[in-house]
């Protein structure tokens, strides 16, 4: 059974952080269980995307700060895993 323990506090906070440093607009869905656990990202253009940490089978064992998936059904993309600052900036950078 897939496991989200690497989705703690302090790595949600980072999340927090990296999307507000980008300028994104964010919200979350509340202090809920790890693997509910969903960001609403807004990008410059006005797409929403949605952030979930991945499951521990996604993860590599070489980075462990690469947890996050980010999504846009607009653009029909979906990251692979990566870290906070990394899925920031891919939303901010989407075309």
């Amino acid at each position: 059974m897939a496991s989200f323990t690497h989705a703690t506090p302090e790595r949600r906070a980072q999340l927090g952080s990296a999307l507000t440093a980008a300028g994104l607009d964010w919200s979350d869905n509340g202090p809920v269980d790890p693997q509910f656990l969903t960001y609403t990202v807004t990008d410059p253009h006005g797409r929403t995307w949605r952030v979930s940490p991945a499951t521990n089978f996604q993860i590599s064992g070489s980075d462990s700060s690469q947890i996050w998936q980010a999504s846009c059904g607009e653009l029909l993309m979906t990251t692979p895993v990566l870290s906070a600052r990394m899925v920031a900036d891919r939303i901010k950078d989407a075309a």
